[in-house]
């Protein structure tokens, strides 16, 4: 039986105020990270009020962590992301393209009544070591 991992880098935001859970585990070949806001791991603040600026910060975040995990975005296979607007999508999109190439993953979006801190997306990764 696999071994669960906990992952933590400081190149990402530590959990959301203190809350309990892992930015990802680790679990035989496949790593979940846990939703990630568009907070700056130095700052512990939410960056910027575009739908751009913040979903570049969350891919950062996101890449950040499965580097520390040992894979990367292109090894994604599946995302999940809320959106507290879903006239941002377009903007989401067009950034979120970018990070994850032509072999994107699988992937559900969802409007939500609300995210922390007035954040405007959360994306949670599932990725293949």
């Amino acid at each position: 039986m696999p071994d669960k991992t906990v992952i933590r880098t400081e190149n990402a935001p530590a959990p959301f105020q203190g809350a309990p859970y892992s930015q990802a585990i680790r679990f035989g070949d496949l790593v979940w990270v846990s939703g990630q806001l568009p907070v700056h791991p130095a700052s512990g603040k939410v960056v910027g009020d575009g739908i751009s600026e913040q979903t570049v910060r969350v891919m950062e975040n996101l890449k950040a962590i499965l580097e520390a995990a040992g894979t990367s975005l292109a090894n994604a296979v599946k995302a999940t992301i809320f959106l507290a607007d879903l006239a941002d999508f377009a903007g989401m999109n067009e950034v979120y393209a970018r990070y994850v190439g032509d072999r994107p993953p699988a992937r559900a979006t969802f409007q939500v009544a609300a995210l922390p801190a007035g954040a405007r997306l959360e994306v949670e990764i599932v990725a293949h070591v």
